[in-house]
């Protein structure tokens, strides 16, 4: 039953369901169902596709992942950076809102959900792990300037070209000032004051929801329509009908970079505001894997029935916790509101302006620019800040899918380089005691000419093994002849390879023909069964190895091949 529940979250929630926890559900189930109104046909205009396709994206896929996922506060759906890649990724294929176009974000949330479903399987989660939170603060502030400054045309009410590019978006935008729809604008801008006031005064109510409702009566009491201002029109009524998405190996290859984007940064997001929700709840645990998977089958099954690429946003997710879910019975209390307004609602929206869409997607979307961070990294951590600007520049210059790249590559890098170029440090004895410390922090630790004491703060691998060489070389030749005995602290190295092995090996030899002991102290015993199973330690012998730096200091000083009685040799501990 236990690995059934592991694949199948739901069981364990429904198993222990309590009636007092279907209000909270309820509540927040009805919240973010009404806030996925207005937003889903935002981001589903976003990524360039008719409205409606943000409600059929709305339906199915949040009721598969309450099933599959292990978070019980996570809202899946549509989302303003993956609408953003949706854009970026279909628009160079097929002309946007065309029924080609349609097809193509469809089989795109068929290979999301194929490649999530198959990183969960494979227990591939830790790859996002590659993205620093740098890069990650990076690069959603700049797609979220992307994302902002894309709705300039719908909310100034003028015909602007399509670009990922900000410069190229100012640019029109500047040229076009004279040409301003002014009841456009004036009705987007209190549009966007009245949602950025609700939210202000209580997170729960659907400003949003509101903006729309006025913006509805606004265009349908006073003509405005009449007047050019662009409203959604007519918009389908009904369920989406069950269909296969059209699989064309031409398109399939096409959309591969777009489909790793969205995967990865859909995951990423996902995961994030999953872990930062559940840290507020310890009665389950949230499984990168088998959120994988459960966001893998949203999709795959979403693609069935019309729905393009989602994943877990943060806004409604934390509107979500707020207004009360418990389970994931809320989801599915939101995909039902979302049907029911497919099957009668939809003629109330045939007077909804764009701009109304257009100031929900830029209230959204301005929150996730990121500068308190930027300012944190540049007081605390200049390297860090170095990946944020170069990854926020290169989104904003090169593009969306560009950015991700050189953020992936930016975050590798780095973590190469920190694997390269580790902490080493001296130790010396501090006065009076038995301790060792780094020689460069403590100013009583003595560093002896005749004792050399090496501590790595890493693993011991191929790629680090010329750094370490080059500093131990440096901190031993000052003491030339008089140097006696070298210890190597182990007790920070948690992994060796061959190479490592083999640096060591070399060392002992080379300590050998000089007469310098070669004691290796604090060796981690999964450590320890490498290294005998190398033969290292049947080489060295095993009165070279100790549990601490004291116990080989002392026996050194004894002066003594044999151990003394009050030094403890390392055990397979």
């Amino acid at each position: 039953m236990q690995t059934i529940k592991k694949y199948l979250p739901f069981l364990d929630w429904m198993k222990s369901y309590d009636r007092r926890d279907f209000s909270g559900d309820l509540s927040a189930g009805l919240t973010v169902g009404v806030m996925l109104i207005p937003q889903g046909m935002a981001y589903s205009m976003l990524a360039g596709l008719p409205p409606i396709y943000g409600l059929y994206a709305s339906t199915i896929p949040l009721i598969i992942y309450a099933l599959l996922g292990t978070s019980r506060q996570l809202a899946v759906g549509p989302v303003a950076m993956v609408a953003l890649l949706i854009s970026a990724g279909v628009a160079p294929l097929a002309e946007i809102g065309s029924d080609q176009y349609v097809t193509l974000a469809i089989l795109l949330a068929l290979m999301v959900g194929i490649f999530q479903l198959m990183m969960g399987v494979f227990r591939l989660g830790f790859v996002v792990n590659f993205l620093s939170h740098p890069v990650i603060s990076g690069f959603t502030s700049a797609a979220a300037l992307i994302i902002g400054l894309s709705q300039l045309k719908h909310l100034l009410g003028v015909d602007l070209g399509r670009s990922k590019f900000v410069h190229v978006i100012l640019q029109q935008a500047f040229e076009n000032l004279g040409n301003i729809h002014w009841p456009t604008f004036i009705l987007g801008v209190v549009a966007i004051g009245v949602i950025i006031a609700v939210k202000k005064i209580n997170k729960k109510i659907p400003g949003p929801l509101i903006a729309v409702f006025l913006g509805i009566l606004a265009v349908y009491f006073f003509g405005l329509d009449e007047g050019g201002m662009k409203i959604l029109k007519e918009v389908p009524s009904g369920l989406p009908k069950l269909s296969a998405p059209n699989l064309d190996g031409e398109a399939i290859t096409s959309l591969i970079p777009t489909m790793l984007a969205i995967s990865l940064v859909g995951f990423m997001e996902s995961i994030a505001v999953a872990k930062a929700i559940q840290a507020k709840h310890k009665n389950y645990e949230v499984v990168p894997n088998q959120e994988l998977i459960g966001l893998g089958a949203a999709n795959i099954l979403g693609s069935f029935f019309s729905s393009f690429p989602v994943t877990g946003g943060f806004s409604r997710t934390a509107v979500n916790d707020q207004a009360g879910a418990r389970t994931g019975l809320a989801s599915i209390i939101s995909a039902v509101l979302i049907i029911l307004t497919l099957l009668f609602l939809t003629p109330l929206f045939y007077y909804l302006p764009k701009a109304i869409l257009a100031s929900v997607i830029m209230v959204a979307v301005f929150g996730l620019i990121d500068f308190k961070e930027a300012k944190h990294l540049w007081k605390n951590d200049k390297r860090d800040f170095a990946m944020l600007f170069v990854t926020f520049v290169a989104t904003l210059s090169l593009g969306i899918e560009e950015g991700i790249l050189i953020g992936v590559v930016l975050s590798l890098i780095m973590v190469i380089y920190r694997s390269a170029y580790p902490h080493v440090a001296k130790l010396g004895q501090v006065e009076g005691t038995d301790q060792f410390r780094n020689t460069a922090r403590f100013e009583n630790a003595i560093d002896r000419d005749d004792l050399l004491i090496i501590r790595p703060d890493s693993q011991l691998f191929f790629a680090n093994i010329n750094y370490i060489r080059d500093k131990w070389d440096a901190w031993e030749a000052p003491k030339g002849d008089q140097l006696k005995c070298v210890v190597f602290n182990a007790k920070a190295v948690n992994a060796m390879d061959s190479s490592a092995v083999h640096f060591l090996e070399e060392r002992f030899h080379d300590y050998k023909e000089k007469g310098v002991e070669f004691y290796i102290s604090g060796l981690r015993g999964p450590l320890r069964d490498y290294l005998t199973k190398n033969g290292f330690i049947n080489h060295l012998g095993e009165e070279r190895f100790f549990s601490h730096v004291n116990e080989a200091v002392t026996y050194y000083e004894s002066n003594n091949r044999s151990v003394p009685q009050d030094v403890t040799l390392q055990t397979n501990g």
